[in-house]
């Protein structure tokens, strides 16, 4: 089968990698002039490792294996821990954190050439009984039985095939950045809960560390000038290490990225059409959930047209497939925030003061396992 993929992001190369495994002709339309390797760093759950295997891009080596998950309060009381490294062993697949773009090095190196087609900004689509077509902003025509949207929140794809807009604005927007580690980080990640916000630090390998704080944020808030100084003012109380890893910081590197989320939609796609990743279902990074559904959907649409082969017939079955999964997703990642408003009152310091030591171990590792067998067709 022919297979045109919109997006040469995580999702859309990762999808491009399955679909060739299986033995289809896959072209990816890019809109950049070449790969986007900014931002910061992947976390990967161990469906997410699992399925980077199954493509032929096994993360091992790249970034840093996780072995614990550890949720404090603002003040350093440990509230919950978890034993990656137990669930490792237990769901066959590490957990890692890479940065986005050696992901995306490692999922373009394995392309055949003249896959990747830059500066292909979509601008029509026509679908009918032949195939599908589309036609780029700079007049190029590409053709194929089947059209993947992966490319992204503001996806042209779904504009055009759902005839929705971008995903919606939550409240919140996420300042991160990845910088070099000013300590020995070790294979673990924390989060710290505060009235104030979320702060999340991880090692990223090659002596960096990804961090991240979440803020209210809506898209009536006026620019920040200085916000290295807004995040000191915000989070300067809070235990070490939050004032160490600040302190290293310069002023240009918080990055602002808005949390966004999708409506999941009942049908993915139409007709010779289907979306993938955000395109799909973007929802706020919170559990960082959002780049393993997407890998999901790309082992899951792998499977779909191999069990149908016939384009037209495989949006129904891929959509059910996985509406319910990245929608439950969503769900945990938004419910999951509190930086404004009456559900901040649950991270207050007394009250997590009060769970801390109660959750045992063993008990939180069996708990978050079960969260992502939940969430995946794969472990």
């Amino acid at each position: 089968m022919r297979v045109l993929v919109a997006g040469a992001g995580i999702a859309g190369l990762a999808a491009a990698r399955g679909l060739l495994a299986a033995g289809h002709e896959v072209t990816v339309l890019e809109q950049a002039e070449g790969l986007r390797l900014g931002g910061g760093a992947i976390t990967l759950w161990s469906n997410g490792t699992a399925i980077l295997k199954d493509i032929g891009a096994d993360p091992d080596g790249l970034g840093q294996r996780l072995t614990t998950l550890s949720v404090r309060t603002a003040g350093g009381r440990p509230v919950m821990e978890i034993d990656l490294a137990a669930l490792e062993a237990r769901l066959g697949s590490e957990s890692r954190v890479v940065p986005r773009g050696t992901l995306i090095t490692r999922l373009a190196g394995g392309l055949p050439d003249g896959t990747l087609h830059f500066g292909a900004r979509i601008a029509e689509v026509q679908a009918g009984g032949d195939g599908v077509r589309v036609r780029t902003q700079a007049g190029r025509d590409y053709s194929g039985d089947l059209l993947v949207g992966a490319d992204g929140v503001r996806s042209r794809v779904r504009e055009l095939v759902l005839g929705d807009g971008p995903a919606a604005w939550t409240g919140a927007a996420i300042w991160q950045g990845l910088t070099p580690a000013p300590f020995d980080l070790g294979p673990a990640t924390t989060l710290m809960l505060g009235r104030q916000g979320d702060f999340g630090y991880m090692g990223a390998g090659d002596g960096l560390v990804q961090w991240f704080f979440d803020v209210p944020w809506s898209p009536g808030t006026p620019p920040e000038d200085k916000p290295l100084e807004m995040l000191r003012r915000r989070f300067g109380g809070w235990a070490e290490p939050v004032t160490r890893i600040l302190d290293s910081l310069r002023d240009d590197d918080p990055e602002l990225f808005p949390h966004t989320r999708h409506k999941v939609p009942r049908r993915w796609g139409e007709g010779r059409c289907v979306l993938l990743g955000d395109a799909a279902h973007s929802m706020p990074p919170v559990m960082a959930h959002g780049a393993n559904q997407a890998l999901e959907d790309v082992a899951a649409l792998v499977d779909c047209l191999a069990a149908a082969p016939d384009p037209a017939a495989v949006v129904d079955a891929y959509s059910s497939r996985r509406r319910r999964r990245a929608a439950r997703a969503s769900a945990v990642a938004t419910r999951a925030l509190a930086v404004s408003g009456p559900r901040t009152l649950g991270q207050s310091g007394p009250l997590l003061r009060m769970t801390t030591g109660t959750l045992p171990k063993g008990l939180a590792t069996r708990g978050y396992g079960s969260l992502l067998r939940s969430l995946s067709g794969r472990i």
